[in-house]
């Protein structure tokens, strides 16, 4: 039976070079060891995608600063959910870009959940999550740049506690200044589509 308890132990690491400051993650104490490279590759895969998108979104060979960081949003049930950030800023810009990245994870088989494995198979999931966000996009008055539509089937996403958070990147719907916009949405709020066995079914045991 899985250790429905099971919790990580995180160390922070950190790569300097050339004005690159990145802190990342590493998990420790598994005893799948396999599982847990496995885990700390897409770790890495995905703090280096993010400078990678850096250099390409701003268009330049070289930052004035870049610094990585990260956050544990969830660590129990035997589910690790994590976010990268990555603020970069070029010489002579007024100002500087930050994207984020996410990583949510089973701790004993190493499977990485897209938002489609959170809800049952055949679940309207996008329209369902797609009508929350507009409500909450017109109730907090949040600017868009055009009118919303709706999340895509592989929407970016974090598990907080009992809430699942979808959020965007810089300028994809919203202007500049407000940064990545962040819809947590409850669990409850979910509970008829969610699929019992997934992370979000975990979490309303928990």
């Amino acid at each position: 039976m899985p250790n429905q308890t099971l919790n990580v132990l995180v160390q922070t690491r950190v790569f300097k070079q050339n004005g690159i400051t990145i802190y990342y993650p590493e998990i420790i104490g598994l005893q799948n060891l396999h599982v847990q490279h496995k885990i700390n590759r897409m770790i890495v895969q995905h703090a280096q995608h993010l400078i990678n998108q850096q250099f390409k979104q701003q268009d330049v060979d070289r930052f004035a600063e870049m610094i990585g960081t990260y956050e544990v949003k969830t660590n129990q049930r035997g589910i690790l959910s994590l976010t990268l950030s990555n603020y970069a800023i070029a010489p002579k810009h007024a100002n500087g870009l930050t994207i984020i990245n996410s990583l949510t994870v089973d701790v004993e088989t190493g499977r990485v959940y897209q938002l489609k494995d959170l809800f049952k198979q055949g679940s309207d999931y996008v329209n369902v999550l797609s009508d929350i966000v507009k409500k909450q996009i017109k109730e907090r008055e949040i600017p868009t740049l055009n009118d919303f539509t709706g999340i895509s089937p592989n929407q970016e996403f974090y598990i907080a506690d009992k809430s699942l958070v979808l959020y965007f990147q810089p300028l994809e719907i919203t202007p500049h200044y407000i940064g990545s916009p962040m819809f947590p949405i409850s669990v409850y709020e979910l509970e008829s589509i969610i699929d019992e066995n997934g992370p979000l079914g975990k979490m309303i045991g928990a």
